[in-house]
């Protein structure tokens, strides 16, 4: 390697370890899994472009060169299971889509197994499998991360574009390792500026989902947009999204649904804790919704006490039933909250949930909400304070009582009546 190749890929190294050092510095101010989980990535990044760059093997030439052949052999695959592994959470692909999950998690697994079986290979043989191995992974995380982004998720076409940045990288790390003929300094700095553009770009996008996630807020919101108690979008916000997830429904043929929370008897709570004490209540039920549903489905507070969330897709419509029943098991758990006095004060939220199961059909945005607000309404009568339409009666039912596809054992006697339709909730 000449000095002014060592230049380059010296430069890559540095430029990926300021993406880590700005990961540590993440994790050291918030410490949450999906932090850690970036760190560990961008870490496995940087030890991949150091092996198989050839930067390891100039400053330390001592390493033997029989274990240093096996680590590059096995730092590619190893680093793409991990990668897509965490990718599936970042993506919320077990909420999102079946199919994204499944390939994710399948994927995961596979890719380091592979990577073992391509040390059984003749040893001119190894670098190239296991480079094919992970070019292939990277293609199928990229069209993924695309589905994704046609999904509705905007921070998917992030993890898509850093997946195209590290094709190119790929392809030139590993004909480095292998020592091809004609890579010159021009075509290293090419490959060595998309590994760095690479991880600066996903660690930008793993950035925004973490803080996304940690603080309930809508990553492209403005402070305009967004209810001043909760952080979550306006009721204006959630009307502009989900006329835009309609007309993306209409193009990729997805099932979603709206669930809607109302807060019932907010005079008992203002009556114990004070406005402050109800305030903390909404944030704390706005937080719980959010963690149900996932981060990349937007929630917000519609009016004072309603909260929508728009599910964008779902797996099944019987996928529903686990959903409502989850989001008011939650919301039905205490919430300790600060008293007129300082005193904690506990205290049990009166809910509703409302479900509408959104198909490919046009609706109306205005008769979805309105629906989405009646079924929470009637919820209240039910035993689990989740309802919805059932699709083979048109009647508004619990949500477990709801013919929806298979169902666990024990759910179809938990309500014995039928609630019936009735006028639309007034606005608190």
């Amino acid at each position: 390697m000449s000095a002014l190749e060592l230049m380059i890929w010296s430069m890559a190294v540095g430029a990926i370890g300021a993406v880590v050092a700005v990961g540590l510095t993440d994790l050291v101010q918030v410490r949450s899994p999906g932090a850690a989980q970036g760190l560990v990535y961008h870490l496995g990044t940087l030890l991949f472009v150091l092996l198989l760059g050839g930067v390891l093997r100039e400053v330390a030439p001592a390493l033997a060169s029989p274990a240093l052949h096996v680590a590059q052999v096995l730092i590619g695959p190893l680093c793409s299971a991990l990668g897509n592994f965490w990718v599936r959470g970042w993506l919320s692909a077990h909420q999102r889509d079946r199919f994204m999950s499944v390939s994710l998690q399948v994927s995961a697994l596979v890719t380091p197994v592979l990577g073992l079986a391509c040390l059984a290979l003749p040893t001119g043989q190894q670098l190239p499998a296991a480079a094919a191995l992970c070019l292939t992974n990277t293609v199928l995380v990229f069209w993924l991360g695309l589905r994704g982004w046609l999904l509705g998720d905007r921070l998917a076409l992030g993890i898509a574009m850093g997946c195209l940045l590290m094709l190119p990288a790929l392809v030139g790390l590993y004909a480095l390792a292998m020592g091809l003929p004609g890579i010159g300094a021009g075509l290293q700095a090419l490959f060595a500026l998309c590994a760095a553009l690479c991880a600066a770009v996903i660690g930008m996008m793993l950035w925004q989902r973490n803080r996304h996630e940690r603080r309930v807020r809508p990553e492209e919101a403005t402070p305009s947009q967004l209810d001043p108690v909760t952080k979550l979008y306006s009721g204006i916000s959630l009307v502009k999204k989900l006329i835009k997830a309609q007309r993306r429904r209409r193009r990729t043929r997805r099932d979603g649904a709206v669930l809607a929370v109302l807060v019932f008897d907010t005079e008992r709570v203002l009556a114990q804790a004070g406005s402050s004490g109800l305030n903390e209540m909404f944030i704390h039920l706005a937080t719980r919704v959010q963690r149900q549903v996932g981060v990349v489905n937007p929630v917000g507070r519609y009016y004072d006490r309603c909260f929508i969330t728009l599910v964008e897709t779902i797996h099944s419509p019987a996928w529903l039933r686990t959903l409502g029943l989850r989001v008011a098991s939650s919301l039905r758990r205490p919430i300790e909250v600060n008293g007129p006095d300082g005193q904690r004060v506990e205290l049990r939220a009166d809910i509703g949930v409302g479900v509408v199961h959104l198909t490919s059909d046009p609706a109306d945005v205005e008769d979805i909400l309105h629906d989405a607000q009646r079924m929470a309404e009637a919820a209240r009568r039910t035993r689990s304070r989740t309802a919805m339409l059932d699709p083979q009666t048109g009647e508004l039912v619990p949500v477990e009582h709801a013919n929806l596809g298979p169902r666990r054992p024990g759910h179809a006697a938990q309500v014995p009546h039928v609630v019936r339709p009735h006028p639309r909730p007034g606005r608190a």
